[in-house]
């Protein structure tokens, strides 16, 4: 198994253990798995900061926790989110 299909089946494992926990994660947390997952799904993410309708608190935090990864590759950003999920959601 080459490096990157090995780090490819680590990030789907983490992927599934972060969509099937039922540990309350706080909200920070919510929303760097959010943004590692997205990133590391896309390599080119599109950042439009026209969607966000007035007073969508919601979709402002998920924007602005993908501008912060802004120019990380998705190589890191699956490493990263796997960390997140091993240091947060045990297996």
């Amino acid at each position: 198994m080459s490096k990157k299909e090995a780090l490819d089946k680590a990030f789907e494992e983490a992927a599934h253990r972060a969509s099937n926990t039922s540990i309350a994660l706080p909200q920070d947390i919510q929303l760097l798995l959010y943004a590692y997952y997205k990133k590391g799904n896309q390599e080119n993410t599109i950042l439009n900061a026209g969607n966000i309708k007035e007073n969508d608190l919601r979709s402002a935090f998920k924007y602005n926790a993908l501008i912060q990864l802004k120019g990380l590759s998705t190589k890191e950003a699956k490493k990263e989110y796997i960390k997140l999920v091993d240091k947060y959601i045990p297996s």
